[in-house]
């Protein structure tokens, strides 16, 4: 791969400017890296930390017009079809083990964030079943898909609780958040 993890860094504050969505970005990434295979962790996490880093400029054509700039400069077609298929709405099949996982960590990330911003000491506590709980609740974090949760979950081959676990432990790792 002629792709680094310092072009993906720079890649992704070329684009955001946003400081929470820059934290998403690291919580996807903490994510991915606690599912990546040794030999393939810098790409796991690169996929990561760059999978939205078209949004704030192009969020009706996310993620379509972040894959056009990828192409652009000359990114491995593995991350550009990853970065596709973590929408639905692509029309991009979810097939390997990557694009799955980016999907099944993307939006839990997003939630387990919304989880730990109501708590007093924000992730150092939070537990699956907390999570699990809070998912029950329609009007928390509403427009977090619940759905795309547990598929992801199913795609991965986990259950939910112990998917929200790898989550969970891998973000608390990530001083990036603040959380």
């Amino acid at each position: 791969m002629n792709k680094t993890y310092e072009d993906a860094t720079n890649l992704l504050n070329r684009y955001l400017q946003k400081e929470n969505l820059k934290k998403h970005c690291y919580a996807v990434e903490s994510a991915m890296a606690a599912y990546a295979p040794s030999e393939e962790l810098e790409k796991w996490k690169m996929v990561g930390l760059i999978h939205d880093f078209d949004y704030e400029n192009f969020p009706d054509n996310h993620p379509a017009k972040g894959a056009e700039i990828l192409k652009e400069e000359g990114w491995p077609e593995e991350i550009v079809r990853a970065i596709l298929s973590h929408a639905n709405y692509s029309g991009v099949k979810r097939e390997s083990l990557l694009e799955k996982t980016l999907f099944a960590v993307d939006e839990l990330t997003g939630f387990i964030v919304a989880c730990a911003l109501v708590r007093p000491d924000h992730l150092a506590t939070l537990e699956p079943k907390d999570v699990i709980k809070k998912m029950k609740n329609v009007t928390f974090a509403a427009k977090v898909s619940r759905e795309d949760i547990k598929s992801g979950a199913e795609e991965l081959g986990a259950t939910l609780e112990s998917h929200i676990k790898t989550v969970i432990t891998a973000m608390k790792a990530d001083s990036r958040l603040g959380l």
